[in-house]
C-alpha cells in the first residue's frame, strides 16, 4: 500500500472517530428538558403512566431518548392535553439557565384536535371538511403568535439551549386499507389540518432559529389504514385514540429526534 494512500485512509478513520464520538459527548453532557402536550407525554403507548393527569410514558420518545443518551440531567414537563398557555404558566419553569436541549410539540391542543376528530367521527363529510377549515383558520391566524410567545419564553429562561421543535404526523393514509370507518375525504381534510400545522409550526420555529423536525416524513407508510401503524385508530381506552402507540413513539419520533442530536 502506497503510504499516500494510507495516510488519507487514517485520516478518513480519524474524522470518523471523531464524528461518532461527537453525538455521544454532546448528549453526556445535556441537561435535557422536554416541554409539550400528549405526544410528546407518550399517551396512547398504553403506559405505564405518572405525573398523574400529565400521563408521562416511560415510553415516551423524551424518556427513551434520555435512556440510550444518558444526559447529565433529564426534566420531563410534558403534558397530556397542554396548550401553548400550559407551557407558558406551567412548563417554562423547568428550564434553567443551563438547560442545554430542549424538545417540544405543541399546537395541537391549541387547533382543537380533540374537537376535529370527534366532529369528524359524529358527523357527515361536510360538517367535518368545514371543522378542519376553522381549525385551519386558527393555525394559519392565530397560533403563530401562541407559538411566538413560548418560543421566545423558552429563549429567555434557558438562552443557550438548542431547541427542537417536533410536528405532528398525518393520520390517515388515503384511500388505504380501512374497510370502516371515517370516509375517504373526511380522512383528507384531518391530513389538511396536520399539514398546516406543520406549515406554521416549522415557519415560526426557524424564525426562532430553533431546528423543527417534520415527523410526516418518518412517518409515511404508517398512517392510520396502512400497513404498519405507529398511530392508534379509536380505542380503549377512548384517551389512547389518535395518539402515537410504542412504534410511533420509539420507531418515529425518537428515530427523528437522533437524526438530529445523533
Amino acid at each position: 500500500m502506497k503510504r499516500p494512500f494510507r495516510s488519507l485512509l487514517c485520516l478518513g478513520a480519524t474524522v470518523l472517530g471523531l464524528t461518532v464520538l461527537s453525538a455521544p459527548a454532546y448528549a453526556a453532557g445535556a441537561n435535557y428538558v422536554s416541554l409539550g402536550d400528549s405526544y410528546s407525554a407518550g399517551v396512547g403507548t398504553g403506559g405505564p403512566y405518572s405525573g398523574g393527569n400529565c400521563s408521562r410514558s416511560s415510553t415516551a420518545y423524551p424518556q427513551l431518548w434520555a435512556n440510550s443518551h444518558s444526559p447529565a440531567s433529564f426534566g420531563f414537563a410534558a403534558c397530556s392535553g397542554a396548550r401553548t398557555g400550559d407551557v407558558l404558566s406551567g412548563q417554562v419553569g423547568s428550564l434553567q439557565s443551563n438547560t442545554t436541549l430542549v424538545t417540544i410539540s405543541i399546537g395541537g391542543n391549541d387547533a382543537g384536535f380533540t374537537d376535529v376528530i370527534t366532529t369528524c367521527t359524529l358527523n357527515d363529510d361536510t360538517t367535518c371538511v368545514n371543522r378542519v377549515n376553522t381549525a385551519k383558520a386558527f393555525v394559519n391566524n392565530e397560533l403563530p403568535a401562541k407559538l411566538d410567545s413560548v418560543y421566545a419564553a423558552i429563549k429567555q429562561h434557558s438562552p443557550s439551549a438548542r431547541v427542537i421543535v417536533l410536528g405532528y404526523p398525518r393520520f390517515y393514509q388515503v384511500p388505504g386499507s380501512c374497510i370502516v370507518g371515517l370516509s375517504n375525504t373526511k380522512r383528507t381534510a384531518i391530513n389538511s389540518g396536520a399539514d398546516a400545522l406543520a406549515t406554521v409550526t416549522s415557519a415560526r420555529a426557524r424564525s426562532a432559529g430553533f431546528t423543527f423536525v417534520d415527523i410526516r416524513t418518518i412517518w409515511s407508510g404508517h398512517e392510520i389504514c396502512s400497513g404498519s401503524v405507529w398511530l392508534n385508530s379509536l380505542t380503549w381506552p377512548v384517551g389512547e385514540s389518535y395518539h402515537p402507540n410504542r412504534d410511533g413513539q420509539a420507531k418515529g419520533y425518537l428515530v427523528a429526534l437522533n437524526g438530529v442530536t445523533g
